[in-house]
């Protein structure tokens, strides 16, 4: 016998019938197979006649150490766990017996679980009728009595003898495990496996071919491994180690692996720990996942975890998160993968074990919103259980003030792909707001003196803290101390209040409440000096009580409130109310906390309508003095903002003379109207209500009205005006149709202003200059978009002409829109002009031109408004490229934008044959 000089783990033998034998020994890990909460994570070692057991779900025992030892009166050749009774192991030892061992009992503590040792239930002789030395290399315990061993055949090393020991019938002075059947295989078989799930027996020959062992049949047989599809299975080169799981392929680069429920959690070369979910792996994530291992991960893929260099896994725990793992020089490490804790702790809040779940995530620092994240619906059904399994205000309190609005099931810890996320939450609101208001209920209902902290911290914790509520309940406790034993004094509560929230907003609020007692409990634990509350107090005490908390709320800027108690303090305290109103804008508050048929409701109707005025909205503010008698005011308000029939009503209301009407009306057709391009309106006033017959029809011609012109003319018998001034207007008026150079002009301008902006943008590009606004500025439709140096000027000259009048707005908007050539708008205002030429009114003009016998004018107008038309169509692809944004919005008139224009002028267009006269 002597050992091989270049491999330290060959053996070679010869026998005395001069036969020579090799014997290659290679490391195993022998470990329990329990998925359960009983299993201990026992993991055997060989030394000799002993077998040293550890187990890992007690403690974590360096090597050589072990939880215990199991002598035996011979060297231990194997060992073996049973797949039902996991914490039961088998030995094999040398002089062919199998020692049984198994757990007698348990002692259990309030807060540790001691286990005895195993103790020997059984020793029974193994009938192998073999000379060779180790009749027996590999060894499984499949069932109760039932064995699985592998033997070497009479014919040679190259096979293999597959022996089935189960109980002798014989009665003997000791039991025996004798050979119930046998079956050979072709080649040598290194290792074995067993699936307890399925019992499944794979057999790996030394070539790397893998065999399936049908042993649980009436003939047990060997037949080749296949995949679903059919193809046979095998390893190029032989395994150290394999198992039995879903997937069908092993990937290199794998240093050591285990299958433990759900998962398959490896170690590589790359030094690091995976762990994947089976029931959602597949062969190609596996390889794309292992080939980028090493690499960039995300930091929230709980998949990966780096270990030290050489690490290779002992044992994981079964239903717990810990994973063991033995360095390279010999001692173990205990990890907390981030898969297994995830996983672990989904099914502790899935079988609302709240206690466990919330143990393991402060003890492992996993975020305590997941305990709501991971299912909303059903946390809101089992608060109470919830409340009750922590049963410890500390930790009530940790819960509640790690609260926080974001979903830690979408960021931190999303949930593995195609496995069940998380149901909508059961009510709508904030995600904080909910879970406080729900956990406060509850505790309230249970025991309110036991949670008074936890009920404090809910109140405070809300999005808007509701610290005046929670200083109430202080100085409830205060006032009426509760008798239970378990209630916390007012003291305790104010020092708990201070510890959570600033001690100047406490101070602050607690004059919120109004109540002086309280406000001095809390300045005297805030160690404020009282110099510099107890005057401010003392001067409050003084006054009438709802002046006193005007002032208190105009202290703390609670205006609303503020006026709503000082509207209670009388009249002589009006003028301080208007005040407020005023510098705080709270007009709609105070006009409802007055009678509409006071003098206070008509002040401040008064000073709303001053407001909207000077906001531009004089209608609003016309309609408000209006309503409350004020009409001489009401119509210069209607007057101001061309509300010409609401103006008339007042007028007749006041009444005023017919002559002042008369003026009125003209007044506000031709300063207002006209100006407004609403001749129709106009006219109207004109005719009915200043009598101007003649100024109404040539509003008319001037607005281009022709129809109703013509019937102005005839009713009142001035025909004279129609030689005078609508014939000569026919014939003047020039349409922007026959004025297709402009719209040439316009379209060429166009392509190159956006070709200019193309290239600057492009070279903004090309700058090194990360997350670059202005690059946004030359994009398509450019123009309507903000945020860019070159039009800031514009956006701000918005806000300064707001207060001006109309006719100024119009005119900064017409600059806005102007069409000379570098202004940052520029591509915006050759738009609109296209627009304005394509949306020129000619239908009614043709008939005019017809009616007054202009044939030849109106065949012109007709000719030219086809060949525009023609030519516009031809334009229109290259005017209102595709790809802009499109709206809704219709082309009206100065306000129209080039997102409205073009999404008017993508819909279906007639063609030119149908604006034919």
């Amino acid at each position: 016998m002597n050992w091989d000089p270049e491999r330290p783990l060959r053996l070679h033998l010869v026998t005395r019938g001069w036969a020579s034998l090799n014997y290659d020994w290679g490391w195993s890990t022998d470990r329990s197979h329990g998925e359960d909460g009983n299993d201990n994570a026992n993991v055997a070692v060989i030394d000799g006649d002993k077998v040293l057991v550890s187990t890992f779900r007690q403690c974590v025992v360096p090597p050589p150490l072990c939880a215990y030892d199991l002598q035996l009166p011979a060297p231990v050749n194997l060992v073996t766990f049973q797949h039902q009774r996991t914490n039961e192991l088998a030995a094999l030892t040398a002089d062919g017996h199998i020692s049984v061992y198994g757990q007698a009992f348990s002692i259990m503590t309030l807060t540790l679980t001691f286990y005895c040792a195993l103790i020997l239930c059984l020793c029974c002789r193994v009938a192998v009728d073999q000379e060779e030395p180790l009749a027996l290399r590999l060894l499984l315990w499949l069932r109760e009595d039932v064995f699985l061993g592998v033997g070497a055949c009479t014919d040679g090393p190259s096979q293999s003898k597959m022996l089935i020991l189960g109980p002798s019938e014989a009665q003997g002075p000791q039991p025996t495990l004798e050979i119930r059947s046998h079956v050979e295989v072709e080649g040598h078989v290194i290792s074995m496996c067993h699936s307890s799930k399925t019992g499944t027996v794979a057999l790996q020959l030394e070539d790397g071919q893998i065999r399936k062992f049908l042993w649980d049949s009436l003939k047990p047989s060997v037949v080749e491994w296949k995949d679903s599809a059919g193809c046979i299975i095998n390893f190029p080169d032989p395994c150290v180690q394999t198992a039995l799981f879903t997937i069908e392929e092993v990937a290199s680069n794998v240093s050591s692996f285990v299958v433990y429920d759900d998962f398959l959690l490896l170690t590589t070369h790359s030094h690091t720990c995976r762990c994947f979910r089976l029931t959602t792996l597949t062969v190609k994530g596996l390889q794309v996942a292992l080939a980028a291992d090493g690499g960039q991960n995300d930091q929230n893929d709980e998949t990966l975890r780096r270990v030290e260099r050489g690490s290779r896994i002992v044992t994981v725990v079964p239903q717990d998160t810990r994973l063991i793992l033995q360095m390279p020089r010999g001692n173990l490490e205990t990890i907390h993968h981030r898969a297994l804790v995830l996983a672990q702790l989904r099914k502790w809040l899935d079988s609302h074990k709240f206690r466990e779940a919330f143990e393991c995530m402060r003890k492992l620092r996993i975020n305590l919103n997941l305990i709501y994240d991971h299912n909303p619906e059903v946390f809101l059904e089992s608060v109470e259980t919830f409340l009750r399994q922590l049963d410890s205000i500390n930790h009530i309190n940790l819960f509640l003030t790690e609260l926080k609005e974001e979903d830690t099931t979408t960021t931190m810890y999303p949930c593995p792909v195609n496995t069940t996320g998380q149901s909508a939450p059961a009510a709508c609101g904030k995600k904080v707001d909910i879970v406080c208001d729900a956990l406060r209920c509850t505790m309230e209902s249970i025991d309110q003196h036991k949670y008074c902290l936890s009920i404090l911290t809910s109140h405070v914790k809300k999005t808007v803290p509701e610290l005046e509520v929670a200083l109430q309940k202080v100085h409830e406790l205060r006032v009426n101390p509760p008798s239970a034993a378990n209630a916390v004094s007012a003291e305790e509560a104010l020092k708990y209040l201070l510890f959570l929230v600033n001690v100047n907003e406490l101070y602050e609020h607690s004059l919120g409440t109004y109540d002086f007692d309280l406000v001095l409990m809390v300045a005297e634990k805030s160690q404020k000096d009282p110099k510099e509350y107890l005057p401010f107090l003392n001067m409050l005490k003084t006054l009438e009580p709802n002046y006193q908390r005007y002032t208190i709320d105009k202290h703390l800027k609670r205006y609303r409130k503020a006026l709503h108690h000082l509207s209670k303090c009388g009249e002589e305290h009006f003028t301080e109310a208007l005040n407020l109103v005023k510098d705080q804008r709270l007009y709609s508050e105070a006009l409802g906390l007055y009678p509409t048929d006071s003098p206070q409701y008509k002040a401040l109707s008064c000073a709303y309508a001053e407001y909207l005025v000077e906001q531009q909205q004089a209608e609003q503010a016309g309609l408000l003095l209006w309503r409350c008698g004020e009409a001489t005011r009401a119509l210069q308000a209607f007057v101001g903002s061309a509300s010409w029939r609401n103006a008339l009503c007042v007028a007749e209301q006041i009444p005023l003379p017919s002559d002042q009407l008369a003026l009125l009306a003209r007044d506000l057709a031709g300063t207002k109207l006209i100006e407004l391009r609403r001749y129709t309106e106009a006219a109207i006033l004109l005719e009915r209500y200043a009598k101007d017959c003649e100024e109404a029809i040539s509003a008319l011609i001037t607005g281009a009205v022709w129809e109703e012109a013509l019937r102005l003319v005839y009713l009142y018998n001035r025909q004279d005006i129609i030689e005078t001034n609508l014939k000569p207007a026919l014939l003047e008026g020039k349409p922007p149709f026959s004025q297709k150079a402009m719209f040439t002009r316009h379209k060429t301008r166009l392509s190159v202003v956006r070709e200019l902006k193309e290239k600057a943008r492009l070279e903004l590009l090309d700058e090194d200059v990360p997350d670059c606004p202005e690059a946004e500025l030359y994009s398509e439709a450019s123009s309507v978009m903000t945020g860019s140096h070159a039009g800031s000027k514009y956006s701000h000259s918005n806000s300064r002409i707001s207060s001006r009048s109309s006719k100024n707005r119009r005119k900064a908007e017409r600059k806005k829109l102007s069409l000379k050539e570098g202004t940052p708008l520029e591509d915006m205002a050759l738009l609109h002009a296209l627009a304005e030429i394509i949306h020129s009114e000619v239908h009614s003009l043709l008939k005019a031109l017809v009616l007054f016998q202009f044939d030849g004018q109106a065949g012109r107008l007709q000719h030219a408004y086809g060949e525009a038309l023609q030519m516009i169509e031809v334009a229109l692809p290259e005017v209102w490229q595709e790809g802009l944004q499109q709206t809704q919005a219709p082309i009206t008139g100065p306000n129209s934008t080039a997102n409205s224009i073009m999404a008017s002028f993508q819909q279906p267009r007639p063609s030119a044959t149908q604006g034919q006269f």
